[in-house]
């Protein structure tokens, strides 16, 4: 799971950083705002990809996925993004669990001596 979800976060640690170039060139918002912001966002991309299978961190996860829709308010394309990124989250939580489960049972399999 840690593999797929980290993978999505660096994604959207991408995303995050081109979205503030967008926003920078909103009239109402200052430089300084939009980058405080954006920069909370991407470090806590990043620092999620650490805790991602510790207690919690998926929820964190979904967090900023909601975070990531809502900064459609400000840049309207992050309301698409937003929701192929929480989409994308999803999948990676969802498979990852799957495959970590096929790992453990091939890993327990393995530590079998063979009956026959």
């Amino acid at each position: 799971m840690r593999t797929l979800c980290s993978s999505t976060l660096i994604g959207e640690f991408f995303i995050i950083g081109f979205a503030g170039l967008v926003a920078m060139k909103d009239p109402d918002l200052s430089m300084s705002t939009v980058w405080t912001v954006c920069g909370i966002a991407m470090f806590l991309s990043v620092v999620l990809c650490g805790v991602v299978t510790r207690p919690g961190g998926v929820a964190l996860g979904w967090a900023l996925q909601i975070a990531l829709i809502a900064s459609g308010v400000v840049v309207p394309m992050m309301f698409v993004l937003g929701a192929i990124f929480a989409a994308l989250w999803w999948a990676s939580v969802h498979f990852g669990r799957k495959v970590d489960e096929a790992k453990a049972r091939f890993a327990a399999q393995a530590d079998q001596p063979d009956a026959a």
